[in-house]
């Protein structure tokens, strides 16, 4: 069984070969991780683990894990921030104040 702390090696999937800390067990079947590695739940069958392992509490946050991979001479490159984006100029809405009344414009009548 797999326990908080424990260093895997992911297997499968997108970040396959690159190192992970258990930080939480869901149930039997899947766990959430952390490291080198998105931050997300996994199956425990796309997991080797090691026989290392670092000290981290339950939902640890990931600053936290990664200084424990530090320690143990694993490297974490980061991974991108969000930021938010610029807001375009024409996108603010505009306040009815500072707008002159648009006249209404009638077409003719079809006859």
């Amino acid at each position: 069984m797999l326990t908080i702390g424990t260093i895997c090696l992911k297997v499968a999937g997108r970040d396959a070969g690159q190192v992970a800390v258990i930080i939480d067990v869901l149930d039997a079947k899947t766990v959430l991780v952390d490291g080198q590695v998105r931050r997300r739940k996994c199956n425990v069958a796309h997991l080797e683990p090691t026989s290392k392992s670092v000290d981290v509490k339950k939902g640890a946050l990931h600053q936290e894990v990664v200084s424990a991979l530090k320690s143990l001479g694993v490297e974490v490159v980061e991974r991108k921030t969000k930021t938010q984006k610029p807001s375009k100029p024409g996108m603010q809405k505009a306040k009815s104040a500072t707008k002159a009344p648009v006249a209404a414009h009638k077409t003719p009548a079809k006859k």
